[in-house]
């Protein structure tokens, strides 16, 4: 675990040492030695922290980047999909995709190689098909 990532999240985040140990059930003291690479976070503590920055535990843990290096790839995240079937895109991707409300998105997919999400902009419907 790079554990400047867990200082960097927290700032990110906009959160004191203080917050994330009452959000977490823990002493401030713990965080600080979390920050410092003196003591390392449990999972449960891991899975609370990766929830709390709307992140996945692979991105808080490993050496994954939200934006990789320049070469246009992104890990946004985690989105959880509601009883209606519907996900909300992170406002990082539609950012940076330029999603508004009302565009077109065409969903493509391979069973073996799972799916893309492409940006259809203002086309309706019937000039997609």
């Amino acid at each position: 675990m790079q554990l400047d990532r867990l200082k960097m999240f927290r700032k990110k985040n906009g959160f004191t040492q203080e917050e994330i140990a009452e959000k977490l059930g823990v002493s401030r003291q713990a965080i600080a030695k979390w920050e410092r690479g003196e003591t390392i976070p449990d999972i449960e503590s891991c899975i609370k922290l990766a929830d709390l920055y709307n992140i996945s535990v692979d991105i808080l843990v490993r050496n994954i980047r939200e934006e990789a290096d320049g070469d246009g790839k992104y890990v946004f995240g985690c989105s959880k999909m509601n009883s209606n079937g519907q996900i909300t895109l992170p406002v990082k991707c539609r950012e940076i995709f330029n999603l508004k409300p009302g565009d077109n998105i065409l969903i493509l997919g391979d069973e073996n190689k799972g799916m893309a999400i492409v940006n259809m902009g203002s086309f309706s419907e019937d000039e997609l098909c």
